[in-house]
């Protein structure tokens, strides 16, 4: 991921195994990171029960938050493509109880359309 991206907020895709090493404390027994994406030192995880925000905060990032949603609170969601001079893309998740959605963006490089089959397929499926 480039610096200019990490400034501007957007996200990339991390490997796999760095995430899935790093929240083995807090999976449950079978759960499996599927996906995650970095923005600057914060992450969205997609594990095969639930998506996990990281917020690492602090000038050291020692102190994390790890917001556990699990699919099921996720009513609704909508993803904005990256146009010809917009270089990053959209996605918005409304939770259950929540009138205002999460909002997080990615890069080009990202492609958002794997994000968001994803989400369907857990949510819809």
């Amino acid at each position: 991921m480039g610096l200019f991206d990490s400034i501007m907020g957007n996200a990339s895709e991390i490997p796999v195994s760095e995430i899935q090493q790093e929240l083995r404390p807090i999976l449950t027994p079978g759960e499996q990171v599927e996906k995650a994406y970095k923005v600057f030192r914060d992450g969205i995880v997609f594990t095969n029960k639930r998506m996990i925000l990281i917020d690492k905060q602090g000038v050291t990032s020692n102190k994390t938050e790890l917001l556990s949603i699990p699919y099921k609170s996720i009513t609704r969601f909508s993803r904005e493509s990256a146009g010809m001079f917009d270089h990053d893309a959209e996605l918005k998740i409304w939770l259950s109880g929540q009138s205002m959605p999460i909002v997080k963006k990615f890069n080009k490089q990202v492609n958002i359309n794997e994000i968001y089959a994803k989400l369907s397929q857990y949510i819809l499926g």
